[in-house]
Formats: structure tokens, C-alpha cells, sequence
């Protein structure tokens, strides 16, 4: 008796278990009768009716100029990795190609990327490239929250760039919206990414991110200047506290400057006293009577080497 009503028990749990779950899951809109269309805003769920495709080689009859481009990509090669004619060829992408085909090359038949809203397109892509750090984050990324889709940026036909199918090369990919930040390298003191020295995606996670402006961070999750700049990094035994509390940022350009080091301010001893004032309210320890500002050529950091951290001074001296 007891084990009878055991079993009832767990039968019953697991009934409420997948009946919440499933309650908790979308309903996916994937099935034959969709053609394998998906509304705005929803991820694109593959039909898996086998007849409903014609398969890569039909779509070259009409389409051989792009056949030929894509044939050349990695998209082709992965795509044909995989089983089932849903996640092989053209028809991977724009889903199955039977009632365009019979149709007449009806494009009201078949999923068009040139069309589609920004939710769409985006959807279709991370159908495949929703895993791995990368693009984990693309739902909250400034990129997705602006209606910017995977092909602003990526072109699966017609890439100038082959490892990630870059519609443009870095810098200038991004300066194709990122205006204001092109002229920052152009100052005299400035990271060297018009020189290929270092690419804006090497700072920034274009795909989104937890910090602002979408910056990447090392694997100790600090910042990420410090993947270059690892003596900085501390720890510390004595720390400059707008490092942990604001960041580089809040003494640096990271773009350009035209100072040395990239500062803020022409004068270091300007860009201190921004902290270290008198003022009451001030949790930076003020500036010392007998420092005379009146003086020139005279900077802060002629003293107080250490200023990004010491294991050594408290006042970072050397």
C-alpha cells in the first residue's frame, strides 16, 4: 500500500513538473504549416517535414552568382555538418524552399532577410549562434536593444572579411556608426587601431555584455585594459581607489587624447585636484597645505610615481 502511494506521489510530481514547464516555454511556431516563417520579436523554429525541401542544389538553378559566394563561406561547410535537410544549404537560413520554387520564385513564399524586421533576422541567426560566451548576451547588447541586426554587420553572400563575414573591415565597420569615436584617433596619443594594432572588438563585446558600453573584461573579471596593461592590474596592498570605483576611464581617453598617456587633462596636477580638493564633502584625502600650485612645471605624479597602486607607500611614493 505505502509503496503504491509512493509511486502515485512521484507520478503526480513529475505531472506538475513538465506541466510547469511546459506552461513556462513559448509556444514554438515552427511547424509544417508556417513554411517556416516566425513572427516579430519570436526565434526561428525549423520544420522538420522533409518534403517541404528542395534542397541547395534547385536554389543554384536561379540563385548561381550567390551559390557561388556562399559556397566559399564557412556557413557552408557547417551548415552541411548537421542532419536533416532543415539545417543544411540555402534553405538553413531561409527556410524550406518547396512553395517558393513552385510558386514561380514567389518571394512571398520564402523567409527574405532583405525585408525582414531587425527581431527577425537576428532571431534566425542566433537559431544557430545563440551558444558560447560570444553572443550569450545579445538580447541585452546596445546592437540588439537598437534594432541592429546580425547583417548589419555580418553578410552570409557578400563578406569583405572571410573569418567572421564582415561586411567591412574593422576600423571602418564601426565608424560606420560610431562617428564621433573616429576622430578620437586621430589625436596625437592614441590606441593604434587605425593601425591594426589593436581592433575596437578587442575592448568591446559587440554582441553585449554586463558592463557599460559593452567592454569585455580579462579573466579575473576586471577590466579589460589590464589584458594589456598587466602591470597596473595590482592587486595592491595601498590602491588608488577611482580605479575600482570608476576605472581608467576616470583619469584616461581610452580612444585618443591630446595628452600624454592618454589623460584627461593638459596638466596633471588639474586632473588630481578634480579628487583632492578641500572641499568637506570630498572622500579624497585633501590636497597638503605646503603643496604650492602656484608653481610651475611642478606635477603630482613627480612624487607619488605609484599612482595606480603600491605595495609599498600609502601616498604611492616610490
Amino acid at each position: 500500500m505505502r509503496r503504491t502511494k509512493g509511486l502515485s506521489l512521484i507520478a503526480l510530481l513529475a505531472i506538475l513538473v513538465w506541466s510547469t514547464l511546459a506552461g513556462a516555454v513559448p509556444k514554438r511556431k515552427g511547424d509544417e504549416k508556417n513554411q517556416g516563417k516566425s513572427l516579430p520579436g519570436e526565434r526561428y523554429v525549423r520544420p522538420t517535414d522533409p518534403s517541404l525541401y528542395v534542397g541547395a542544389d534547385t536554389c543554384k538553378t536561379c540563385h548561381e552568382d550567390i551559390f557561388k559566394s556562399f559556397e566559399n563561406t564557412p556557413h557552408w561547410k557547417t551548415t552541411f555538418s548537421k542532419k536533416g535537410p532543415e539545417w543544411q544549404g540555402c534553405e538553413a537560413c531561409h527556410g524550406p524552399g518547396k512553395a517558393h520554387v513552385e510558386g514561380g520564385g514567389d518571394v512571398t513564399k520564402i523567409f527574405t532577410f532583405k525585408n525582414a524586421t531587425a527581431a527577425e533576422v537576428s532571431g534566425r541567426c542566433l537559431d544557430c549562434h545563440e551558444y558560447g560566451e560570444e553572443h550569450a548576451n545579445f538580447a541585452r547588447s546596445q546592437h540588439n536593444t537598437n534594432d541592429v541586426s546580425c547583417i548589419a554587420c555580418h553578410s552570409p553572400h557578400h563578406a569583405k572579411e572571410s573569418q567572421f563575414l564582415l561586411v567591412e573591415k574593422q576600423p571602418e565597420l564601426c565608424y560606420g556608426c560610431h562617428t564621433d569615436i573616429k576622430q578620437d584617433f586621430n589625436r596625437p596619443f592614441r590606441h593604434r587601431v587605425e593601425q591594426g594594432l589593436v581592433e575596437c572588438t578587442d575592448c568591446h563585446n559587440q554582441h553585449g555584455g554586463f558592463l557599460n558600453t559593452q567592454l569585455r573584461s580579462t579573466a579575473a573579471q576586471d577590466q579589460v585594459c589590464f589584458k594589456c596593461h598587466t602591470d597596473k592590474a595590482g592587486p595592491f596592498a595601498f590602491e588608488h581607489l577611482p580605479i575600482k570605483t570608476e576605472g581608467c576611464q576616470s583619469c584616461h581617453s581610452p580612444h585618443g587624447s591630446t595628452n600624454p598617456h592618454l589623460l584627461k587633462r593638459a596638466e596633471v596636477n588639474l586632473l588630481c585636484l578634480e579628487c583632492h580638493t578641500l572641499a568637506q564633502d570630498s572622500s579624497a584625502p585633501a590636497l597638503p597645505t605646503f603643496h604650492n600650485q602656484s608653481q610651475k612645471y611642478q606635477a603630482c605624479t613627480t612624487c607619488h610615481v605609484q599612482i595606480h597602486g603600491s605595495n609599498f607607500d600609502e601616498f604611492f611614493f616610490k
